[in-house]
């Protein structure tokens, strides 16, 4: 049986050895990690098969099949991500808003580790390692407690991830895992306040809302994206294609991948049809709103139809967008304010001040101009890897990588002084 108070405790009690812990070790064990997953490489492929032999046969959704997959060439990109943490930086103790007060006290914030991370995630076992990764280099400690679909494979990982640890002096319950499916356990997880400082989920919505709503520990919620893109009516046509054909099928299960395309009515009748012809034959479904569904003749084809009211709300995971005409950059804004959830949305334009101005009004963790959407991830934007992506306000927005792992606190020095 799994105690959850005891891992807590636990958890609590190896806290200082890792924040303490120099950084030559911390990113040892991270490049030793690195060259144990590709060691391991035939047993940990060997779990991950059974997950996915297991979750086809409990009819999971293509797209979570998906992030559920680890292959030889995935273990290496997880591989080269740990080295690249391992290269960045150390957060702990950067010193910032340093100054001298007129009494002579000399203030400063200094950078460190959050505490004890409660990460609850479904399918993708590389979160495993990703959440892992971050909480060594920033000295957390981090309790895990993956899907049921994919358990074979994270403890796999875990194991492996222990072992590191325990071979460069550092405890192995830095990182502990739930390996018990019962969902009861994510209550009791969520009401640990006196051992978690903070819960960060990753999943679907309904995982999200259910951390939200019983969670006694602050949460951090994002990773849910309907994603945008407008194009302008200035806009390189033959670029926004490429830039919309890259951000809708280079990864369509993923959360920054695009759900949404809306065109300028100035040059909608010219790039709907090139942009049905590219996509058509990449798979994709286009679900055409009656204002661009009214422009085509190839109404009869079924990779070709009209949007239900609802398909604007539809975070797709999947080789289905929707595309909307628009009378402008303000209807484009508008239609974004009413259906995006505040993950990246973007503009294709070569127009300045329209560029300035959807940067300004369109309230995004992560806003685009002439880029694709599939940028919005830690590796990507140099973070080296993350925990999660932020659509909230508070503490970090967007890929939180490093530094957003990290809080501060304030140091007073002085002089025997005392106040008068």
């Amino acid at each position: 049986m799994i105690d959850l108070n005891e891992m807590g405790i636990k958890a609590r009690s190896v806290m200082r050895f890792v924040a303490q812990a120099p950084i030559e070790r911390r990113n040892a064990v991270l490049c030793d990690l690195a060259d144990r997953l590709i060691r391991s490489t035939e047993q940990i492929l060997a779990a991950n098969e059974l997950d996915r032999t297991t979750g086809k046969a409990a009819g999971l959704a293509e797209h979570l099949l998906d992030r559920l997959l680890i292959n030889r060439s995935r273990l290496e990109g997880i591989a080269a991500d740990l080295r690249n943490v391992a290269s960045l930086p150390d957060p702990l103790g950067e010193r910032f808003d340093e100054k001298t007060l007129s009494n002579g006290l000399h203030v400063y914030k200094m950078r460190v580790p959050i505490g004890v991370l409660g990460v609850i995630y479904e399918s993708r076992p590389n979160v495993t390692v990703d959440i892992s990764a971050l909480a060594i280099k920033t000295g957390n400690v981090a309790l895990l407690r993956g899907g049921s679909e994919a358990i074979h494979s994270n403890l796999a990982l875990v194991e492996v991830i222990r072992q590191a640890l325990a071979d460069h002096d550092l405890p192995p319950d830095v990182i502990q895992f739930i390996d018990d499916p019962d969902r009861g356990l994510v209550a009791q997880f969520l009401k640990m306040h006196d051992y978690v400082d903070l819960i960060i989920p990753r999943g679907g919505s309904s995982l999200h809302a259910y951390c939200r709503e019983n969670s006694s520990i602050p949460v951090i919620t994002g990773g849910i994206g309907i994603c945008h893109l407008y194009v302008d009516r200035s806009a390189d046509l033959e670029g926004a294609i490429q830039v919309i054909r890259n951000a809708k099928i280079q990864r369509p299960s993923v959360c920054n991948a695009l759900d949404t395309v809306l065109l300028h009515k100035g040059i909608a009748a010219r790039i709907l049809p090139l942009l049905v012809d590219v996509l058509t034959k990449d798979g994709v479904t286009l679900h055409l709103h009656d204002s661009a569904y009214s422009l085509l003749d190839r109404k009869g084809e079924s990779a070709v139809v009209l949007a239900t009211p609802g398909d604007f709300d539809v975070e797709w995971l999947s080789l289905n967008l929707g595309v909307k005409v628009v009378a402008g950059i303000d209807e484009a804004i508008e239609h974004i304010h009413r259906h995006s959830t505040g993950h990246s949305d973007g503009i294709l334009t070569g127009d300045e001040e329209n560029a300035r101005k959807f940067i300004y009004e369109v309230d995004s963790a992560a806003t685009y101009v002439n880029a694709s959407t599939r940028f919005t991830d830690g590796g990507q934007l140099g973070l080296g890897s993350e925990v999660a992506i932020s659509t909230q306000r508070l503490h970090a927005r967007g890929p939180m990588g490093l530094r957003e792992l990290t809080t501060y606190k304030w140091v007073i020095q002085g002089d025997y002084h005392i106040r008068q």
